[in-house]
Formats: structure tokens, sequence, C-alpha cells
């Protein structure tokens, strides 16, 4: 049988002790990853979609999450809604979140 299996051997010391220091540098290492990789650049995001937000005016041409694109003819400041037009005598109240991009002017007529 011990042809397939080796015969184990107990080691004739005790293993040494692995430092603290080591982890604390690698708990370190995986915080600056965890900041550069995923925290920071979502922060950004937030702070551009807040800016496309608080610059929204009347007769400016958005696009919505929904796929909607439409010209600003309402903003209301104290509630986050806007009023926007989709096509003629229609009109569409969305909250000012759910805009994703202000799009150049003329957008809608070359559609």
């Amino acid at each position: 049988m011990s042809l397939f299996i080796s015969s184990a051997h107990a080691s004739a010391g005790q293993a040494p002790a692995g430092g603290g220091m080591e982890m604390i540098i690698m708990l370190a290492v995986f915080g600056l990853v965890f900041y550069f990789m995923i925290y920071r650049p979502q922060a950004k995001r937030v702070k551009e979609h807040k800016g496309l937000m608080s610059s929204l005016a009347k007769g400016d041409e958005v696009l919505t999450q929904g796929g909607l694109v439409g010209k600003i003819i309402k903003v209301s400041d104290e509630k986050d809604f806007i009023v926007i037009t989709i096509a003629e005598n229609t009109e569409v109240t969305v909250q000012k979140g759910a805009i994703t991009a202000v799009l150049p002017k003329g957008t809608m007529k070359s559609l």
C-alpha cells in the first residue's frame, strides 16, 4: 500500500509564527485598490451627474433613462421635476434624476 500513499512523518519543530505586519500591509494594499478602482470613479460619476442636473434649463434637449428624447419646457427647482415635450402637444413630467444626457441643439429635428 505504501506504493500509492506516502507515509506521513511528524515535523520535528514548531512552524514559525507569521508576523502581523504582512497582514496589515496586505489589508492596506486592498484598501488602496478598492479606493482607486471602485470608490473614486463612482464618486466622480455621481459628481458629474449632480452637475448635469443643476445645469438643466428651459430649451435644453435631453435624453431620459427610459430612452425618451425631448425638449425641456418647464423646470421646477423645489420639487426636482421637469416637464419635457416629446412631440407636438405631448408633454411628460419626469424627475431630474431620470435625465442621463443633455443633447446638442437640433438633435430632435435630425431624428
